[in-house]
């Protein structure tokens, strides 16, 4: 089986990065982290520095990334999508992790995925979507959001953001970029539908209104690792859109660790030429790559533990090579003026995000188990 990035695969990934290099340099990130929300036009309007600082969604530029085909490569061609696979959703995905591209990106491309009136709006870029697991995750750019993808238990619904900010409350972030509110015990109606185990709702819209896929809702997931259903291939397929962020964040880093290296001078040589820098890098990179090949491969198989893998490891290089790359910046890289903070944070804030680290766990050892007893 050959792994190898086809000619098509490497131009949709240099494209993805040209497009946001343009759109989202260094500058308008700092902006956002800075205090203050982005205009279409790319300039900056300062906030009040608060809580909520970098909360703003760029309409504009989300719009420019539905304009691009970045929520629609899985569309079918006929329904007006690029028609690619999940292999090509996770190169795009690398590269906004990359550039540490703000907003709720896994939710919007799932509800592109969908069909009606919400998919077309969302992979156009006009209609923004966060998603609510009743996992317990926060809930991130929920006042930038139209609609809430909900996923609970047994069954998927959506719900307009504003009923859902109904329910939720506000939560400190760590990382500026990424606004986030927590489930409070009653957060959706359809919470409410589970713990009554009443088998119909008579209060939903009219089904004609909602995505076909979201027809499924009152199917039941298996419980526990491995369960199948919608709600839990939609956790799955976000569990590995997550990593591939984490991956493109982790090879940034290493990036950044490099040029640093070679820039910096200590005792008239650049640090780069100590050992002991030299081991980090080269831990990072090892690291980088390693979850390179198992996010790739997991895009081609889509089986339940490899990606469980893969966001696991790319959840460990993402964090850990950030923490090794503020250590080759030294004292500098403690500074809010240094962008590998921003790294560390989204990688602490994504890596509790669809699949924590003990959940992969358990999705791996229960495949473990279950190839045991087959065997036997």
């Amino acid at each position: 089986m050959d792994f190898q990035l086809t000619d098509d695969q490497r131009a949709l990934r240099t494209g993805m990065r040209e497009l946001l290099e343009r759109r989202f340099p260094r500058t308008r990130l700092r902006a956002v982290v800075d205090g203050g929300a982005v205009r279409g036009d790319g300039g900056a309007v300062r906030g009040d520095g608060g809580a909520e600082r970098g909360g703003e969604l760029d309409r504009a530029l989300w719009r420019e990334l539905g304009a691009a085909g970045l929520f629609a490569l899985r569309v079918p061609e006929s329904a007006g999508g690029v028609g690619l696979g999940l292999p090509e959703v996770v190169l795009a995905f690398e590269e906004a992790g990359r550039a540490l591209l703000p907003g709720p990106l896994v939710a919007t491309e799932l509800a592109a995925g969908l069909s009606g009136s919400l998919a077309a709006g969302a992979a156009r870029g006009e209609t923004v979507v966060t998603a609510l697991d009743e996992g317990g995750a926060p809930v991130e750019h929920l006042a930038s959001a139209d609609v809430v993808l909900v996923l609970g238990p047994r069954a998927v619904e959506v719900i307009p953001a504003a009923d859902a900010v109904r329910s939720v409350e506000p939560m400190r972030s760590v990382d500026p970029a990424t606004p986030l509110h927590r489930t409070t015990p009653r957060r959706t109606g359809l919470d409410q539908a589970e713990q009554t185990d009443r088998p119909e709702r008579t209060d939903r819209p009219d089904r004609t209104d909602r995505p076909d896929r979201t027809d499924q809702a009152d199917r039941t997931d298996q419980a526990g690792p491995g369960r199948s259903g919608l709600a839990a291939r939609l956790r799955r397929e976000a569990a590995l859109l997550t990593a591939a962020q984490q991956l493109g964040s982790a090879s940034r880093t290493v990036e950044l660790a490099v040029d640093h290296a070679k820039r910096r001078t200590q005792f008239g040589r650049p640090i780069g030429a100590f050992q002991a820098v030299q081991h980090l890098c080269a831990q990072m990179l090892v690291r980088a790559e390693s979850a390179r090949s198992v996010v790739y491969a997991a895009a081609v198989t889509e089986d339940p533990g490899d990606i469980a893998a893969a966001k696991l490891l790319a959840d460990e290089a993402a964090v850990h090579n950030a923490r090794d790359c503020l250590q080759v910046h030294g004292g500098m890289g403690f500074t809010w003026e240094a962008d590998v903070h921003l790294h560390l944070k989204r990688a602490w804030v994504r890596a509790g995000q669809w699949q924590s680290a003990a959940e992969g766990e358990e999705e791996l050892a229960a495949g473990l188990v279950s190839t045991v007893e087959t065997c036997l």
